[in-house]
């Protein structure tokens, strides 16, 4: 039997310059997902890494956290937690804040989302600046989950968001 032949996936990632602002490299994910096995190799490859750990939740932030969550919680077997801007929860909630390059933002859970104890995958589209995933880190806190690690498809390694992460395992496909 013949072993699959893998996707270089950072081939698979536009680089869009300029965007949002000058000086801004963004790398689209849109075209990974448009590739069916190139999209099916990330997924599989970020389930492989998390198989063994018994994770009940996938916790992702909106809205490209939630593409690799939901895919990923299924692969899993795990539940799903959405984690979503302020006010688009419509039951209690807790709430993190974070900064951003210009001003700050929120996060919020659900207060009922798990049972204290539950262990947690946190997942992201992309690592930056850390900002995000460390506020879903502290509502997953909030409820006592146990985070066994967080992953991302990329990191960007020269904004060392990972420093922000120093406390659970990290785990990323691509790196740039």
């Amino acid at each position: 039997m013949s072993a699959k032949k893998q996707i270089n996936l950072s081939n698979c990632i536009r680089a869009i310059p300029d965007f949002p602002k000058a000086g801004i490299l963004f790398r689209d994910i849109t075209t990974l997902l448009n590739d069916k096995a190139a999209f099916k190799q990330s997924i599989d490859s970020l389930a492989d890494e998390f198989k063994t750990k018994k994770i009940d939740f996938v916790v992702a932030a909106e809205a490209r956290g939630f593409i690799f969550g939901a895919a990923l919680a299924y692969k899993l077997k795990a539940g799903f937690v959405p984690v979503r801007k302020k006010g688009k929860l419509p039951h209690k909630t807790f709430e993190a804040t974070y900064d951003l390059e210009y001003g700050k933002d929120s996060l919020t859970i659900h207060q009922d989302a798990f049972k204290p104890g539950a262990n947690i995958l946190i997942v992201d589209d992309l690592l930056a600046t850390g900002g995000t995933v460390k506020a879903a880190s502290e509502l997953v806190k909030k409820l006592d989950g146990n985070i066994v690690g967080i992953c991302f498809l990329i990191e960007l390694v020269e904004l060392q968001g990972r420093d922000k992460l120093k406390d659970y395992p990290v785990f990323s496909l691509i790196k740039y």
